[in-house]
């Protein structure tokens, strides 16, 4: 699958938001881990996974989490939370 306009803002929009937090933020998918903060590691994650985890943890984590599935419900992806 090629990086088109729309994913590459989900990478955007996830990494950006991942950042202003100081929390720990994990998407696991089938396939690994990545750091949300990892913009390289998103750009794969992305593009290559259906369904995606969140494991958030830190003292912000319940913003944190509110503000991440945000993101991927706005896209309309596949998300689940341990927290």
């Amino acid at each position: 699958m090629a990086l088109n306009k729309t994913l590459a803002q989900v990478v955007v929009e996830i990494n950006q938001t991942a950042n202003k937090f100081e929390s720990s933020i994990v998407i696991v998918t089938d396939k690994q881990s990545i750091d949300a903060k990892s913009i390289l590691g998103l750009t794969y994650s992305v593009l290559s996974s259906s369904s995606f985890k969140l494991e958030i943890y830190g003292p912000d984590q319940e913003e944190a989490t509110k503000e991440m599935l945000h993101i991927f419900w706005k896209f309309n992806l596949p998300v689940t939370v341990n927290s």
